[in-house]
């Protein structure tokens, strides 16, 4: 009985290690502090916007990118997301109030992936109309979960390099070329072991460019997934009802009728 009493004891510490260390890989990731002034070595937010998918500004999650450009020009930002990532991207157009606009115009983001697949999103507006007498209008794309392998057939959003591309689209003649000031705001969230799957992607998809940002932690960052503490952790309780049921059978294995001590 002393060996089943230390088997025992042995799975319960590696059970309670196991759960304990559990809180790390369900935690949610928090977005990055704004970056706007430069603080903690962070560098400052990009105050331009590129004008193709090549040129496109790199923008970390968390700060807030603005830029000042004509209507009917093409703005290009660039975002990493890695597996079992979340992101909201938030746009604002701004027009001045000197606005000499003649008729209301329709504003648009669409985002891409590294593949430069354009990627539907979950809800928000993407697409907003801006009267002639407003002066601002905020689009918002949620996007779905980033897996981190997928069908080659499939549209899932895969680890990698995501491209926003703000525009007016349906502009009268008149209106092209009036300045108007843009923000960009990118938000990531975790989504946990709900979106956690078996294999992953060798590289992500960026372009081979220097601006291109990668994740505070580096791609692939979730490679211990929640699945391996579920599975160790069913292995410890699978252990414990083990040795349960031998100390039950131990004990419940005289036959019946059997003496229960040794004779005088």
């Amino acid at each position: 009985m002393r060996t089943v009493r230390n088997l025992t004891t042995a799975a319960l510490l590696a059970g309670a290690a196991l759960l304990g260390l559990a809180a790390p890989g369900t935690a949610t990731a928090a977005p990055t502090p704004s970056a706007s002034a430069g603080t903690d070595g962070e560098p400052p937010a990009p105050t331009e916007a590129g004008t193709s998918f090549r040129a496109a500004t790199a923008v970390r999650p968390g700060q807030r990118a603005t830029a000042q450009a004509s209507t009917g020009d093409y703005l290009y930002w660039q975002f990493p997301a890695d597996a079992g990532h979340r992101a909201t991207v938030r746009a604002t157009v701004t027009l001045p109030e000197s606005s000499a606009r003649q008729a209301g115009t329709t504003w648009r983001i669409d985002v891409y992936d590294g593949l430069r697949r354009r990627q539907a999103c979950r809800y928000g507006s993407d697409s907003r109309s801006l009267a002639a007498d407003a002066a601002s209008v905020e689009l918002t794309c949620h996007l779905r979960t980033v897996r981190a392998l997928a069908e080659p057939w499939s549209n899932d959003p895969l680890p990698g390099a995501y491209y926003v591309r703000l525009t007016a689209v349906g502009l009268a003649a008149t209106d092209i070329g009036l300045p108007f000031d843009a923000a960009l705001d990118v938000s990531v969230d975790d989504a946990g072991a709900a979106a956690a799957v078996d294999g992953r992607l060798s590289t992500p998809l960026v372009q081979g460019s220097s601006a291109t940002v990668e994740p505070e932690d580096g791609w692939a960052s979730g490679w211990w997934s929640t699945r391996w503490l579920w599975t160790a952790g069913g292995a410890a309780l699978a252990a414990l009802a083990g040795i349960w049921g031998y100390t039950l059978t131990r004990g419940n294995g005289r036959p019946a009728g059997a003496p229960g001590g040794p004779r005088g």
